[in-house]
C-alpha cells in the first residue's frame, strides 16, 4: 500500500470562546455578592475602570443612559463589537462617561454627606453560649477559684447546653474536691439561658421549672418522681400513681412540654442569613411590572484622566504606554456591556416566567404550573445553559414572597381526565393543606391523603404522596395523632 501526501483545503465554521465571551458568561452566573466582588476586584486592577457617586449615578440615570427599571434594557445601551474591530474607535462617550462635576459641583459620598456610617461599620455578630456563659461569670460575685472552675466547666458544655463531663472527672482533672465542682455546676446552672448546664433532659427541665415558680409545683413532682411516664407520654399511668384527677395531670403535662429541652441551641449556629432579591414583581391594574433590584451595586463608568489621554494627549504617549491604554480602555468597556448584558437577559427570563407562571402571581403557590428550562429557552431564543445560569442564585420578591428563579422550575403530574398536568411543588401544598386541616384525633394516612388528592383528579402514587411529605417535614399519621 503505498503512502502519499495530499493537500485540501476545508471550510468550516466553529464557536471561539473569546476573553470577553467568558467574561460575560462568568457575570451572568454570579449572584449578588459574588458581582459585587467582581467589580471590586476588576477596579482595583483597572484603572481606567472607576465607580460614580451615588449622587451623579442617579443624575445620569435620568438624563443620559437608560436605566433598566421596569422596562427592558435596549440592544443600543452600548457598542455592539465587530470581529477585529477595537472597541474605543466606536465608543459612546456620552454613555459610557460622565463627568465628575456639573456646574462646578464636585461628587460626594452620599454617606458623608447625611452622616451616616458605612454598612461595613455597623455589622456585628452574635455572641456564641461560650462566649455569652464566660460574660455572665466574670459579672458575678464569686470568688476567683470558683470562677475558674465555672468556666472551666463552660468549656465542656456542648452546643445544647448540656454538661457533657462528670463532677468527678473534673474534679480529677483540676484536682479539687468533687464539693467544690458541685458548688460550681450550681452555679453555671444559675445562669441564662434556663437549664444550661444540666446534665441530662430531666435536670435540664427540672432547673426551669423551680423557675417558673407555684404553677409548676406538680410538674416539677412528675419530673422529679415519675419521669419515665412522662417521657412515654402515659398521662393515665401518672394520674395512678400521683392519685389524682387525670385531668390535673394532663394540665400538668402541657406545661412540661412548654419548657425548652435545648436551652443552648439559641446561641448555636449560623445567623439567620438575610435575601435580597434581584428583582422585584409589582401588579399595576391587570399588568406586572418587573423592576430590576440596582440597589447596592456599583455604577460604573470610564475614567476622565483615561479619556483625555485617549482622545487628545495619546499621540505623545510611547506606543507600550498607547497599547496598554487601549487595552485598559476596552477591558473596562467590555466589562461594563457584559453587566449591561446581565441585566438585560434576566429580565428577558423573569419576563418569560411571569408569562408562563402567571396562575402562581395571581392564586398562590398552590397553582404553579409545571415548567422546564427549555420552556423559557425556546420563548427568548436562548440556549438552556444561558437560562440556567441566570435562575441559579437569583432571587424575584412576588407578593407570595420571595423565591429563587429556579422555584418556578419543576416536573408535573399527570390529572385524570385529560387536564393540564399539575406541578409536583403545588401537590405538597395541596398535601399541607389537608394535613393542616385534619382533625387532631384522628390524622390522615399516606393511604387517605393519596385517595384524596385523586379525588381532586391529581393521579399519585402512596410512596409519592410519603415522599411529598417528608420532604416538607411533616410527620407520619401515627406521630401526628394527640398522645393525650
Amino acid at each position: 500500500m503505498a503512502l502519499e501526501l495530499r493537500q485540501s483545503l476545508k471550510l468550516s465554521q466553529q464557536l471561539v470562546m473569546t476573553p470577553q465571551l467568558q467574561q460575560a458568561i462568568k457575570l451572568l452566573q454570579l449572584s449578588r455578592l459574588e458581582l459585587q466582588q467582581a467589580v471590586r476586584e476588576e477596579l482595583e486592577v483597572n484603572p481606567a475602570l472607576e465607580e460614580t457617586a451615588e449622587e451623579t449615578a442617579e443624575e445620569t440615570a435620568g438624563e443620559e443612559a437608560p436605566a433598566a427599571v421596569s422596562t427592558p434594557p435596549t440592544p443600543e445601551d452600548g457598542p455592539t463589537p465587530k470581529e477585529g474591530d477595537g472597541l474605543i474607535d466606536r465608543v459612546d462617550w456620552e454613555y459610557y462617561f460622565n463627568e465628575g462635576s456639573r456646574d462646578g459641583r464636585v461628587d460626594r459620598d452620599t454617606d458623608d454627606e447625611d452622616g451616616r456610617p458605612y454598612y461595613e461599620n455597623t455589622l456585628t455578630r452574635r455572641p456564641g453560649l461560650t462566649e455569652h456563659l464566660e460574660t455572665q461569670l466574670r459579672l458575678l460575685g464569686i470568688p476567683d477559684a470558683e470562677r475558674d472552675v465555672a468556666l472551666y466547666l463552660v468549656g465542656n458544655i456542648d452546643e445544647n447546653g448540656y454538661l457533657k463531663t462528670t463532677a468527678e472527672e473534673a474534679a480529677q482533672a483540676l484536682s479539687l474536691p468533687v464539693e467544690e465542682v458541685e458548688r460550681a455546676i450550681a452555679t453555671v446552672q444559675t445562669l441564662d439561658p434556663l437549664g444550661v448546664g444540666a446534665r441530662d433532659l430531666r435536670e435540664c427541665l427540672m432547673i426551669q421549672a423551680r423557675e417558673k415558680g407555684e404553677a409548676f409545683e406538680l410538674p416539677l413532682r412528675i419530673l422529679a418522681d415519675h419521669f419515665d411516664l412522662f417521657s412515654r407520654g402515659d398521662v393515665a399511668g401518672a394520674a395512678r400513681r400521683l392519685k389524682l384527677p387525670k385531668e390535673a395531670v394532663k394540665e400538668a403535662f402541657q406545661r412540661l412540654v412548654t419548657l425548652w429541652p435545648k436551652p443552648g441551641r439559641e446561641y448555636s449556629g449560623d445567623d439567620v442569613q438575610y435575601i435580597t432579591p434581584d428583582v422585584y414583581l409589582f401588579k399595576v391594574d391587570d399588568r406586572w411590572v418587573i423592576t430590576l433590584n440596582d440597589d447596592g451595586q456599583p455604577r460604573l463608568r470610564l475614567s476622565s484622566y483615561y479619556r483625555r489621554l485617549l482622545t487628545g494627549d495619546a499621540e505623545g504617549l510611547p506606543k507600550e504606554d498607547r497599547e496598554f491604554l487601549k487595552q485598559k480602555v476596552n477591558a473596562a468597556l467590555w466589562f461594563i456591556k457584559s453587566i449591561e448584558q446581565r441585566k438585560r437577559t434576566i429580565y428577558k427570563v423573569v419576563e418569560s416566567i411571569v408569562k408562563l407562571q402567571r396562575d402562581f402571581l395571581e392564586k398562590g403557590p398552590g397553582h404553579l404550573r409545571p415548567l422546564t428550562l427549555r420552556d423559557v429557552a425556546e420563548d427568548i431564543e436562548m440556549h438552556e445553559s444561558t437560562v440556567s445560569r441566570v435562575t441559579s442564585g437569583k432571587y424575584v420578591n412576588t407578593p407570595h414572597g420571595i423565591f429563587e428563579l429556579k422555584y418556578f422550575f419543576t416536573s408535573g403530574l399527570n390529572r385524570e381526565g385529560g387536564e393540564e398536568d399539575i406541578a409536583s411543588k403545588s401537590v405538597k401544598e395541596k398535601i399541607r393543606e389537608i394535613i393542616r386541616a385534619e382533625g387532631e384525633s384522628k390524622p390522615l394516612s399516606d393511604q387517605e391523603l393519596m385517595r384524596l388528592l385523586r379525588n381532586q383528579g391529581i393521579r399519585i402514587a402512596r410512596r409519592t404522596v410519603t415522599k411529598y411529605r417528608a420532604a416538607m417535614g411533616l410527620l407520619a399519621s401515627s406521630r401526628r395523632r394527640k398522645q393525650y
